[in-house]
């Protein structure tokens, strides 16, 4: 069986490229995931790979999609060989079967490295340079006033439904997930 797994960083890009991709190279099972490569805590991809069986193939549109460490590669690729499981990239036209596509997964997985590692280079030194011009970036902070109103309301609402501020807080939070899904 062909199983896929598609994934994007941020909840606003598509992963329709992705999917077209592997449903067209015939993957009967294909998850999906929005959320950073660089974070271990993907349910999605960890769902995937439960799902492997002993000659499964596990295909994935790059292999950044993957994982952006050569650490994360190598420990995804040591757990699809336990299973006795190959994985193809499609764009990086790997194929785990033979042993160039071997060699070269791991070869690839070090490019991705870089490739992540210099892009924080990149972006610690934009900001460095932001702050040395005296912007420090991030949001603008509320007026004081607005976040008081913001608490009572806060307040009054636990106090009329009897609804705890915990059980609010947590609903919040679910409504966000199941709309980033």
């Amino acid at each position: 069986m062909k199983i896929g797994y598609a994934r994007v960083s941020t909840a606003d890009q598509s992963l329709d490229m992705q999917l077209d991709a592997l449903n067209t190279i015939g993957c009967e099972r294909i998850y999906t995931e929005k959320a950073s490569g660089a974070k271990d805590d993907r349910n999605e991809l960890e769902r995937a790979l439960d799902a492997l069986r002993s000659g499964d193939i596990f295909v994935v549109y790059k292999l950044d999609r993957l994982a952006r460490s050569t650490k994360k590669l190598i420990e995804v690729y040591e757990r699809l060989a336990a299973l006795d499981v190959e994985m193809v990239s499609v764009c990086d036209g790997l194929d785990t079967t033979t042993p160039t596509g071997r060699a070269m997964f791991k070869m690839i997985g070090v490019i991705a490295e870089l490739e992540r590692e210099m892009i924080v280079e990149r972006t610690k030194a934009g900001l460095a340079a932001a702050r040395a011009r005296g912007r420090n970036g991030g949001r603008p902070k509320k007026e004081a006033k607005a976040v008081s109103q913001a608490v009572k309301l806060y307040d009054e609402i636990t106090a009329l439904t009897g609804v705890t501020k915990a059980t609010l807080y947590r609903a919040v939070n679910e409504r966000k997930e199941n709309a980033q899904a």
